[in-house]
């Protein structure tokens, strides 16, 4: 049986003060959730200077956002690696009225549902996104 391990890497900005074990269990329950079982992650906190160019070198975006997911999984095992902007969530928190923390423990689980398989990009799954995170910020705070 392969066990979880979850990385947390900071590249050019500071690591953010969260409760890695508490996020480890959190992450594992949401894929559980969803049939999956947590495997090697890989979370990347940067600054939009890293994020924008990872976007570039590898999709080919020319833009900012808050978070980049590489997916790399095996059937139910979710592995990848996730390049978070903190500058982006701290910009979007205050844009739609949250604390930062809220918003970068939605960013966090927003990645692993794109390992989970939910899209954002598409009519109508932007709002199936939304629930999802919403439904994980709950058994966040159930911890």
């Amino acid at each position: 049986m392969t066990t979880s391990k979850i990385r947390w890497i900071a590249e050019n900005v500071e690591l953010p003060k969260l409760d890695y074990d508490n996020l480890e269990k959190w992450l594992s329950d949401v894929a559980q959730a969803h049939g999956k079982r947590l495997g090697n992650l890989t979370y990347i906190f940067c600054n939009d200077e890293r994020i924008i160019e990872v976007n570039r070198q590898f999709l080919q975006h020319d833009y900012y956002t808050d978070i980049i997911t590489f997916d790399d999984c095996i059937g139910r095992l979710l592995r990848g690696d996730m390049f978070i902007s903190l500058d982006t969530v701290a910009s979007n928190a205050q844009l739609v009225g949250e604390t930062y923390n809220h918003e970068l423990h939605r960013v966090i689980v927003h990645g692993l549902l794109h390992l989970c398989g939910i899209n954002d990009k598409g009519p109508g799954e932007r709002e199936i996104m939304e629930m999802h995170e919403n439904e994980a910020l709950v058994l966040l705070r159930g911890l």
